[in-house]
């Protein structure tokens, strides 16, 4: 007993330790991951760096080795690699590929606009990986640890962290140039081992180079995690300011349109007003002389129904008293399914659920999203009309940091020719809708620059899927973005 007392202990000590190290790990990863860029602000950055700076000094390198190998029989080149006993003639075969290579480069560079961001992307990760290779070329045939070329190891590096922005792609760059430099030099170190006296004299190597080489690696290292440092924190900082202008904007926006809103119902009030009472008073009058009850319950009915839609549109003059706020959409979700399915209510419809695990903050009026989550699921409840069914709603946080959410049932379906008309403004085809839910969402979801799509087949069901862009400033026109 006591054996499987402390073994249960022991199983459950570990899984607890290993929860919680897995979700502080978790939220370290969280913390140092860096945001993939927009493309025209990945275009910026390779353009500067690659054409502005890197280009010119690389044309200028190129052509003082070219003089140095082509033109100088007593160059420097020449008695070191006659030195480490290295054909001439194959280095400069070698060379001459390399200049071919980055003659592609500069073609790719100029037409930069032209070409996919992916390919640019990628393109600019394998001239850095072969820089880092000619350069630890050279670093090995000039002195390994000792060679001037080491601070070109520390400008490759700098230059990673601003072409390759991508977090992952990034470290794997730095950390493959680190490895570039020690595996020169450790060849260097073996091969002058080799050596006479006299060849090494020539070479003017340290007396410690192992020890010179650990220290350069490390600083190498130390080099590659604070850029990667100093880019999560500025991208930090630069996601910070643009979550300020947009929570500025959108509430500035929100504001004006609720007092638009207002103004517009207020106009709108008084005339019913006048309407209805002018109607009862005709039913007073003709109810002594001719009846024409009918027609009078008709336009009863009319004003009914117009200030019932009004009073809906009115909902929108709240938005001047809300704010934006950060939304955490799983909570959102669960309490919007609470309210269309109450559990206190028996119902025969069953609901699945299936959410990422993470998911950005959403900047927006909360009514606004509670308002489009609602709507599609008393949606997807009514289809059933009372019958058993099954509801799935799916929430993702896609690659590009959108949010895109589902709601999807296994009812009757929709005809595709319905699909457009069933966002459109009092169109309904229920005998008690007003024919404002769907068109509710899609306003809603426009509002902040996402859309809104369905998908259906008759007898199989309808899939309504909300997508919110991830940093889209809210719009009131469509046709204007801020």
């Amino acid at each position: 007993m006591k054996t499987n007392f402390w073994k249960r202990f022991e199983t459950a000590l570990r899984s607890c330790v290993s929860r919680r190290f897995g979700r502080y790990l978790d939220e370290i990863i969280s913390i140092l991951r860096i945001p993939a860029p927009g493309t025209p602000q990945l275009i910026q950055r390779i353009t500067v760096m690659e054409l502005d700076i890197v280009l010119p000094l690389k044309t200028a390198s190129i052509a003082m080795l070219l003089y140095s190998f082509f033109f100088s029989s007593s160059s420097w080149m020449n008695h070191v690699l006659s030195a480490l006993e290295i054909a001439v003639e194959s280095t400069q075969y070698i060379f001459g590929i390399y200049i071919i290579i980055n003659i592609a480069f500069a073609v790719l560079l100029l037409n930069i606009r032209k070409i996919p961001p992916l390919v640019t992307e990628w393109a600019v990760l394998i001239i850095s990986l072969v820089d880092g290779i000619f350069v630890a070329a050279l670093t090995l045939v000039t002195g390994g640890p000792d060679s001037v070329l080491y601070w070109i190891f520390l400008a490759l590096i700098i230059r990673g962290a601003v072409s390759v922005p991508r977090g992952t792609s990034q470290l794997m760059l730095n950390l493959t140039l680190c490895a570039y430099f020690a595996l020169a030099c450790i060849i260097n170190i073996a091969i002058v081992e080799t050596m006479d006296e006299s060849a090494r004299n020539l070479m003017e190597l340290s007396d410690r180079p192992a020890e010179l080489l650990l220290l350069r690696v490390l600083l190498l290292l130390l080099m590659t995690f604070c850029c990667y440092a100093i880019q999560v924190l500025l991208t930090r900082q630069r996601l910070a300011e643009e979550e300020l202008r947009e929570f500025a904007v959108r509430e500035a926006q929100l504001q004006s349109a609720g007092r638009l809103a207002a103004e517009f119902a207020h106009q709108l009030k008084n005339p019913l007003a006048i309407i209805n009472n002018a109607a009862y008073s005709l039913k007073r009058s003709l109810a002594e002389r001719k009846p024409a009850t009918e027609q009078i319950k008709i336009i009863e009915e009319e004003v009914e129904r117009s200030d019932r839609i009004i009073t809906q549109v009115m909902g929108y003059a709240q938005l001047s008293e809300g704010r934006v706020e950060k939304i955490d959409l799983i909570e959102e979700l669960e309490r919007a399914i609470k309210e269309v399915f109450p559990t206190a209510v028996d119902s025969k419809v069953e609901i699945h659920r299936d959410y990422d695990v993470k998911f950005p903050p959403l900047l927006m009026h909360r009514r606004h999203l509670s308002e489009t989550l609602v709507n599609l699921l008393q949606n997807a409840r009514e289809a059933f009309n009372g019958a058993c069914g099954n509801v799935s709603v799916a929430a993702r946080c896609l690659s590009d940091y959108s949010t895109e959410i589902s709601v999807s049932d296994d009812g009757p379906g929709i005809p595709a020719d319905k699909y457009e008309k069933d966002f459109e403004s009092y169109y309904t085809t229920k005998k008690n809708g007003t024919g404002l839910g769907l068109a509710t969402v899609k306003h809603n979801v426009e509002l902040y620059g996402g859309s809104v799509r369905v998908e259906s087949e008759l007898g199989k069901g309808a899939r309504f899927t909300v997508t919110f862009p991830a940093r889209t400033l809210m719009r009131l026109d469509r046709k204007s973005q801020i």
